[in-house]
């Protein structure tokens, strides 16, 4: 596991992967990947993982680790990860600099 510095996991992120750990029984690990697909070629995908892979590379904020694979990583690079509650729903949403651009749903983008 390799430390990551280069994507921030909002604390508001971190306190709602805390309670649907602490709800299912899994450890506060949070994966961000990157897969080809979406409307825009690129989608998010997010879950929570029952531990830090080798390969990975991972970060802490709040009790809750942030990991991402070495590939999806290069595509996320800069980018912060929040959750968003408002009148359309709930979800977690990432900010990512190197999108080119993105659909209307938000989960995915181009490069």
């Amino acid at each position: 596991m390799t430390q990551l510095a280069e994507i921030a996991l909002t604390p508001s992120a971190a306190a709602r992967v805390a309670a649907i750990a602490q709800r299912t029984g899994k450890p506060p690990i949070f994966r961000l990947a990157v897969d080809g697909g979406g409307c825009a070629g690129f989608q998010y995908r997010f879950g929570l993982a029952d531990a830090v892979e080798a390969e990975d590379l991972a970060s802490e904020e709040g009790g809750v680790t942030l990991v991402v694979d070495e590939m999806s990583h290069e595509l996320v690079k800069g980018s912060a990860v929040d959750f968003v509650e408002s009148l359309g729903g709930a979800s977690f949403q990432v900010t990512n600099p190197n999108a080119a651009s993105g659909c209307g749903c938000g989960s995915s983008f181009s490069i």
